[in-house]
């Protein structure tokens, strides 16, 4: 499985009004590990910048003057992106951009080069409801040092939410195992054969008592909570 992750920074808020992408990042992973591959460029909006925007990131226009457009990096990018899932925080918001700039240059959406989109704000909503899901916020939750960004940075970022998404995620490769062996218990159970073959050992009456007298003892030292006491009790 080919996942990258993804952040871009931009001269505004809304595609819409004109704004454009001025640094996009991907990190890749491949089957949940880091490869160390990624993509990166800062990229000549030939526009001014909003200035709350370049609080954000801190990055210029003066700055920008001598990087490429983002025409001389399109191909580079879709090359990197293709058939890959995309994983964002906050993805429609990136994805807009990154189709704005693409239908600028006659080229079909984001979706039509990569596998899927998964956007890590809706994920991080879903596992903590009620709470702050921005990166630094889940940074802070997770465990995972932040303590370099003092700005945003697309590169930066990303890195970071890799980091994120895999904490966040990693419970799924165990899921997966515990249903993959649950479907070869369900496999051999309905092998009548095999079932043929099984010795059934029932308990005796000391067995039974024995097991009545740990309940009981659970049930004094669970204050009255023990689940299976009236249950197990034999008749």
């Amino acid at each position: 499985m080919r996942q990258i992750i993804l952040d871009t920074e931009t001269t505004g808020l809304d595609h819409r009004l004109g704004h454009r992408i001025i640094e996009v990042a991907g990190v890749e992973v491949v089957n949940r590990r880091l490869t160390n591959r990624h993509f990166h460029h800062y990229v000549n909006p030939d526009r001014d910048i909003d200035e709350g925007a370049q609080a954000v990131h801190g990055i210029s226009r003066e700055f920008l003057a001598d990087k490429p457009r983002f025409a001389d990096i399109a191909d580079s990018f879709l090359d990197f992106i293709d058939g890959a899932e995309l994983v964002i925080h906050n993805a429609p918001f990136d994805v807009g951009f990154l189709n704005a700039e693409l239908e600028l240059l006659g080229k079909p959406p984001v979706t039509q080069f990569c596998d899927k989109v998964t956007d890590t704000l809706k994920m991080a909503r879903d596992n903590y409801p009620g709470k702050r899901n921005s990166l630094d916020a889940l940074c802070e939750r997770l465990e995972i040092d932040n303590s370099k960004r003092n700005l945003h940075g697309a590169l930066l970022d990303a890195e970071l939410l890799a980091d994120v998404y895999l904490v966040m995620t990693r419970g799924q490769d165990g899921f997966a195992m515990v249903f993959e062996e649950s479907a070869e218990t369900i496999a051999f159970n309905a092998d009548s054969s095999r079932l043929k073959q099984l010795r059934i050992q029932i308990a005796d009456d000391n067995e039974l008592q024995e097991h009545q007298k740990v309940l009981e003892q659970i049930q004094k030292e669970s204050g009255g909570k023990c689940l299976w006491l009236s249950e197990n009790a034999p008749n």
